[in-house]
């Protein structure tokens, strides 16, 4: 058995914050072949994540917020806001499914934040369809201040 105790999430917070992606996560699943991923992610306010999609219909994902806040927003193919929500520890709401096709992102809106990711595997890189085209390229200077006009729905 597994255990995911006050410890562990404050171990993986600061292996996030010491992380230059300023992210981390704790797979429960023990392989990336495996068919049922299942996740706990810690991401920083800084951490960039490039909006995307799976095509695949099976890789519908499940964000549930287990500390701080996460923005999770949604887009069209064009890249123009179709979604957004505020998930909160403690707060109105706790989780989201964002569909398979559907281009998407979250953004950390305070220290420590985690969440728990759950998938279908095995895990697979992003294609060249599944990045957005629209959206800056994590590293990149562009990056961050899409980020930050992200982050500003919230």
């Amino acid at each position: 058995m597994k255990i995911i105790d006050r410890q562990l999430l404050n171990q993986l917070s600061a292996q996030a914050a010491g992380n230059p992606r300023l992210r981390k996560n704790f797979n429960i699943h023990p392989a990336n072949d495996c068919y049922c991923h299942r996740l706990f992610n810690a991401i920083e306010p800084a951490s960039y994540i490039r909006p995307h999609r799976h095509l695949d219909p099976a890789k519908d994902e499940t964000f549930v917020i287990i500390r701080g806040k996460l923005g999770v927003v949604t887009f069209d193919e064009h890249g123009t806001v179709v979604e957004k929500v505020l998930l909160a520890a403690g707060g109105e709401v706790s989780a989201v499914n964002i569909l398979h096709g559907a281009f998407h992102t979250a953004v950390s809106l305070k220290e420590g934040t985690i969440f728990f990711e759950a998938k279908a595997g095995p895990y697979q890189p992003l294609s060249v369809e599944e990045k957005a085209h629209w959206a800056p390229e994590e590293g990149t200077a562009d990056a961050n201040a899409y980020r930050e006009s992200l982050r500003s729905f919230f």
